[in-house]
């Protein structure tokens, strides 16, 4: 009976019932894929990070953990004092260049002989090596989103670069130059970013690490696996704040439409649960079918935004294949209970107006 008086009145009222679960299947998307492409991006980088293939990396004093917010200060001759140091195998110096067109782009200027020992080489899906000083690298995921392939030019840092070749993606970056057009490009003249260090063994690592702190004390040296564990929302700049700040949006846009349906609902219903009550409905009975109603609009609404949340994944990634979005159980449960619990607490107020009404007021209610 109370199952069919809520179903009922959920039809009764299609623009509002679809307006609702609107707003929740909004507030799950938002927060799934907040957090989805942060989550992405930031797993995406420490991916390539490792996918280099180097043990230990060295750089300057301050530096910071997202390469593109790191600066250039660091002589390239270092690299010669780094590959003395006992059980390192080859030293290969970065330079960054951001590149800002279309999203954030961070390019890589090598040194391809140096780069190649550290990370095995690349694997070519097109084309070759950097032989000259305009040629640039594109990943696999890069050319695709920019329809580019060997051969052609692509306008880089003011400059205009020839496709040299298409790499699988996974090492470092996306887009890599030569180290000496790099530095032209920024200024930096015989510079480098970070030294990209790789041992004659990974069971060395510890031993090097040591080793480079005591040649270069004031400097960040870290080995691979203790940078990835770095990299975490922790320890990035106002990323949780960012998040939270989303969430708290997309929670009150929940709360607020519910709350808003739910107390127009009880307003135009004021004599229906006059009649309810003059039947002996307690004030718990007229609670539960308030927030059974608002239960069973959160549930569709939840339904509805994980549809359309790997709807909108799936346009995202044809659009801006660079861009990776991951989903985790974690953030779908929360998501989840977040929606219901903003759902609950909208109609309570409601909920509770309606269930201290006095019947006969009610009943006579026009």
């Amino acid at each position: 009976m109370v199952n069919r008086m809520i179903m009922e009145n959920v039809l009764h009222r299609p623009v509002r019932t679809l307006v609702s679960i609107l707003a929740v299947a909004i507030e799950v998307g938002m927060v799934l894929l907040v957090v989805g492409m942060t989550t992405g991006l930031l797993e995406d980088s420490k991916r390539r990070v490792g996918g280099i293939g180097a043990d230990v990396l060295v750089q300057p004093p301050g530096a910071s953990y997202i390469f593109s917010f790191t600066s250039a200060p660091m002589p390239i001759k270092f690299g010669e004092k780094l590959a003395e140091v006992p059980h390192v195998l080859a030293v290969a110096p970065v330079l960054f260049n951001v590149h800002i067109s279309g999203g954030i782009n961070v390019v890589y200027g090598i040194d391809m002989r140096s780069f190649d020992r550290v990370t095995g080489g690349f694997a070519y899906h097109e084309g070759g090596p950097l032989t000259g000083p305009d040629d640039i690298l594109v990943d696999d995921w890069f050319a695709k989103a920019n329809h580019l392939r060997v051969g052609k030019t692509l306008r880089l840092l003011n400059h205009d670069f020839r496709v040299a070749g298409v790499v699988e993606h996974g090492k470092g970056a996306r887009l890599f130059i030569p180290i000496d057009t790099a530095q032209e490009r920024l200024g930096a003249h015989d510079k480098a970013s970070i030294f990209f260090v790789k041992c004659t063994d990974p069971g060395y690592t510890e031993d090097v690490v040591a080793s480079l702190h005591n040649l270069l004390p004031a400097y960040q040296i870290l080995s691979i696996q203790e940078y990835m564990s770095l990299m975490t929302s922790n320890n990035l700049p106002a990323f949780n704040a960012f998040v939270t700040t989303l969430i708290a949006v997309a929670v009150g846009i929940g709360f607020l439409v519910i709350f808003l349906s739910m107390y127009t609902t009880i307003t135009e219903r004021t004599r229906e649960i006059g009649i309810l009550k003059s039947l002996g409905a307690s004030k718990g009975y007229i609670i539960e079918v308030i927030l059974r109603e608002a239960g069973l609009l959160s549930a569709i609404g939840i339904v509805a935004g994980f549809v359309g949340t790997f709807i909108a994944m799936k346009v995202i990634q044809a659009y801006f294949p660079t861009l990776p979005i991951e989903l985790t159980g974690t953030w779908e449960l929360r998501a989840t209970l977040l929606a219901i619990a903003g759902s609950l607490l909208g109609a309570f107020y409601p909920a509770l107006r309606a269930a201290q009404l006095d019947p006969l007021d009610a009943l006579a209610y026009e």
